[in-house]
């Protein structure tokens, strides 16, 4: 693995000493089901992965994998947690597994159709620019970069940022996604596709059950009623009360 920044190293600590109790909270079937409905379809929305090469970054141990090879893509994960790694191998043995920074990877230019990122660009503060830097050139011309991340610009954003000053579980530089900023930022690289705002209470307590240190057995007694809101509330929620974007962007 090549040398990590401070920020980086505490990353990896931090989720190697969280990964059991990380998929205790995110594997359930409800949260399968929520990022499934309000993550993974948004961002694969258009997209044809039969027979295509996909780099699912700073994956973890590998919850959004599945749907991927659902969709007939050739999966690589990739992670800089040597523990989420060990789980993403036992769970997905014929995928390829790489322990490595989204910021250097020393995988080939151009060796993927599709690059996905599930919840990583904001614990990457603040080199997101230079893990998109690497995510365009391991991109093929006309590949699609999609990312589904915290957003700035909210209300829950706002909530977000006093939480992470009192919660000392949080580390120092994880900060919400600026999407317009980032679109701007790398213009002459990528095309915006789309850019869609979900996330209620149905986000915040069933898939973010580890944050709020709700045990994940009672999950099946509040996640239906929850999702159920959030599918309601979908249709109203815009940047400003929604609580994560959903973004594709085309490598030009």
């Amino acid at each position: 693995m090549a040398e990590l920044s401070r920020e980086e190293q505490e990353q990896r600590e931090h989720f190697n000493q969280w990964q059991n109790v990380y998929e205790e909270h995110y594997d359930d079937k409800y949260s399968a089901q929520l990022r499934e409905r309000f993550y993974l379809e948004p961002a694969l929305r258009g997209v044809d992965l039969k027979g295509r090469r996909a780099l699912e970054a700073m994956c973890g141990s590998g919850q959004s994998t599945g749907f991927l090879l659902q969709r007939g893509a050739e999966v690589t994960g990739l992670d800089l947690s040597p523990a989420m790694m060990g789980a993403f191998s036992r769970r997905w043995p014929g995928s390829q597994a790489l322990t490595a920074s989204i910021l250097e990877t020393g995988l080939q230019e151009g060796s993927f159709d599709f690059v996905l990122v599930v919840g990583g660009l904001h614990h990457v503060h603040p080199y997101v620019k230079d893990a998109v830097r690497e995510i365009r050139r391991l991109l093929k011309p006309g590949g699609v970069f999609a990312f589904v991340e915290p957003h700035t610009g909210s209300l829950p954003d706002l909530a977000r940022r006093v939480w992470y000053r009192l919660d000392r579980s949080f580390l120092p530089n994880e900060r919400a996604v600026d999407v317009e900023r980032l679109a701007r930022d790398f213009a002459g690289d990528f095309e915006l596709l789309h850019v869609e705002h979900h996330g209620g209470p149905g986000y915040l307590l069933v898939l973010n059950s580890l944050i709020f240190r709700i045990p994940h057995r009672f999950k099946r007694f509040y996640a239906p009623p929850l999702i159920w809101l959030d599918s309601v509330l979908d249709r109203v929620l815009g940047k400003r009360l929604s609580c994560f974007v959903v973004a594709q962007l085309r490598r030009k």
